[in-house]
């Protein structure tokens, strides 16, 4: 298995493409993360839009350049709405990732809106550990938001759900693993202060939407996303320090991230 991190220049090449094109990027995301998602998206280039207002839902998966659908959004939306930004980006050919947070973690009807959605075909899925390991299939152990597993333990699960799904799957953890079920690769790096910043994983499904936005290969975009969140992650780490809180690392993050873009 290779390793890629954001010294590829390709990587390079596509995250900085976010900020030359500005591509429109639509989500559905919870209330939580809301915020954190859209600074993401503006600090490399983007520019992003969030929520089911009015006829959003019908109207802008088709008229964005990329999408994502965090299935936490039914705190705040009914589960068809999210079906229905799935379906119009689908018929557009928009390329929309998925979110499934907290999957597996004991509640039934939400784990069967989940499913439903990737029957719509997700151009990827992404999540933790313990969120795709129950998606592929494997033993349910999230609890609540929260995984009980190491990203290396996921890495058979994603690549066999990776080949159910048709979709590329990407987990995140002490090191990311991206698939699209005959490629698998390895990013590195990142802090362990991403785990202590409310949306951090939520907001990187918004950025890889946007790097799916302007490149036609979902397996380029998920790796170009990981890889950059995974640098600013450093970049934030350098510039808090070791004692750092991670009230000031999650702002420190959102400025790695508009650092690499420029």
């Amino acid at each position: 298995m290779s390793e890629i991190t954001f010294d590829d220049p390709q990587i390079q090449q596509t995250y900085r493409a976010i900020g030359e094109k500005a591509p429109f990027v639509y989500g559905l995301t919870n209330y939580i993360a809301a915020n954190l998602s859209a600074n993401v998206l503006l600090a490399a280039g983007a520019g992003p839009a969030i929520g089911a207002g009015a006829d959003w839902p019908a109207v802008f998966p088709a008229g964005a350049a990329g999408v994502w659908i965090n299935t936490a959004a039914v705190m705040s939306n009914p589960a068809e709405v999210l079906r229905t930004v799935a379906a119009v980006a689908g018929e557009a050919g928009t390329p929309w990732v998925l979110d499934p947070v907290a999957h597996g973690a004991g509640a039934a009807e939400y784990d069967g809106v989940v499913k439903s959605l990737v029957e719509l075909r997700p151009a990827v899925i992404r999540g933790n550990a313990s969120e795709l390991i129950s998606l592929a299939g494997g033993a349910t152990t999230g609890k609540g938001v929260e995984t009980t597993a190491g990203s290396d333990d996921a890495v058979e699960h994603i690549e066999r759900l990776a080949r159910q799904s048709g979709a590329v799957v990407a987990v995140s953890g002490a090191t990311d693993y991206i698939t699209d079920g005959t490629r698998t690769v390895a990013v590195p790096g990142g802090d362990a202060r991403l785990t202590k910043v409310t949306g951090a994983g939520c907001s990187l499904g918004a950025l890889t939407a946007g790097a799916a936005a302007v490149i036609d290969d979902a397996f380029v975009a998920a790796v170009t996303a990981h890889a950059a969140y995974a640098r600013a992650a450093e970049l934030a780490a350098a510039q808090v320090g070791p004692t750092g809180g991670s009230g000031s690392f999650a702002v420190a993050l959102v400025d790695g991230l508009y650092a690499l873009a420029n």
